[in-house]
């Protein structure tokens, strides 16, 4: 997995228009950490993300001027919200 170049994000979602279950690179400081959409408003959204290399996982509420969607597979973080597997994830049809 390979963020991509650090930095602020060059392409910007509305937080609207993510969806839970989507994947996306959230911009803390310097780095760009992967996490999962578990909510979205107009205004933020609530993600799971890892903000270290290390197993563990944070939630917060991010603007989406700090999101970036992801298309990178992140073997820790997506294994465990997997929709069967995480328990108030639920992914639009």
């Amino acid at each position: 997995m390979s963020a991509p170049h650090h930095g602020t994000p060059t392409v910007t979602t509305p937080s609207g228009e993510f969806c839970p279950g989507d994947r996306v690179w959230v911009h803390r400081g310097t780095s760009l950490r992967p996490g999962i959409i578990l909510q979205s408003s107009a205004e933020a959204s609530t993600v799971r993300y890892r903000p270290a290399e290390a197993r563990g996982t944070g939630v917060d509420t991010v603007v989406a001027k700090n999101l970036t969607p992801r298309d990178d597979d992140d073997p820790l973080l997506d294994r465990a919200t997997e929709p069967t597997l995480a328990v108030g994830i639920e992914r639009a049809a």
